[in-house]
């Protein structure tokens, strides 16, 4: 069965980095993104396989980096300069499709389970 597993989490202090990883088998569209505690699920990054082009949600544009290796079915998500506000459960997520927004999570039909980043001050 299709499923998406990520990894990667943990707890680290501020200005730190974090690297996640998701495994999927094959898609169109993947991207990131996570939930604080008593919030709202926020759109982080998305990866357009086909041409590989990046969007970022401007609070963490120039901090993030996603990117995908295909040979190994993984999406990535390097976190550098972590700040408190950042501590999420985070949720790699994925279509097929070519329609659909970057950012809106009902267009996304895999979800993984979640992995979760702790930010200390």
């Amino acid at each position: 069965q299709v499923q998406l597993v990520e990894s990667g989490g943990g707890s680290v202090q501020a200005g730190g980095s974090l690297r996640l990883s998701c495994a999927a088998y094959r898609s169109y569209c993947m991207a990131w993104f996570r939930q604080a505690p008593g919030k709202e699920r926020e759109w982080v990054a998305t990866f357009y396989t086909r041409d590989s082009s990046t969007y970022y949600t401007d609070s963490v544009k120039g901090r993030f980096t996603i990117s995908q290796d295909i040979a190994k079915n993984t999406l990535y998500l390097q976190m550098n300069s972590l700040k408190p506000e950042d501590t999420a459960m985070y949720y790699c997520a994925a279509r097929f499709s070519i329609g659909g927004s970057p950012w809106t999570p009902t267009d996304f039909d895999y979800w993984g389970q979640g992995t979760r980043v702790t930010v200390s001050s």
